[in-house]
């Protein structure tokens, strides 16, 4: 089956990138630069390369630390 970029980007987000785990602490334990490699590499395995992935959400790094500010906004509002 072929994947889009989209959709692998859609679905890594959702099964890498999560919130701190540690509670009370200000930010996610996940550093952007390993995420970042990763879904670099875990594409490669799908035939998807990095210029593929920046064409559909632009800079990685940027897009990868908003995921993460996303997840533990969330969390912190579950946990109010």
């Amino acid at each position: 089956m072929l994947t889009t970029a989209r959709e692998y980007i859609v679905f890594w987000i959702e099964n890498s990138v999560h919130a701190a785990e540690q509670y009370g602490t200000p930010g996610a334990s996940q550093s952007v630069d390993v995420l970042v490699d990763r879904l670099v590499e875990g594409a490669k395995n799908q035939n998807i390369t990095r210029a593929a992935i920046e064409e559909e959400v632009g800079d990685l790094k940027q897009y990868i630390r908003e995921k993460l500010a996303t997840a533990n906004r969330t969390e912190q509002d579950r946990r109010k």
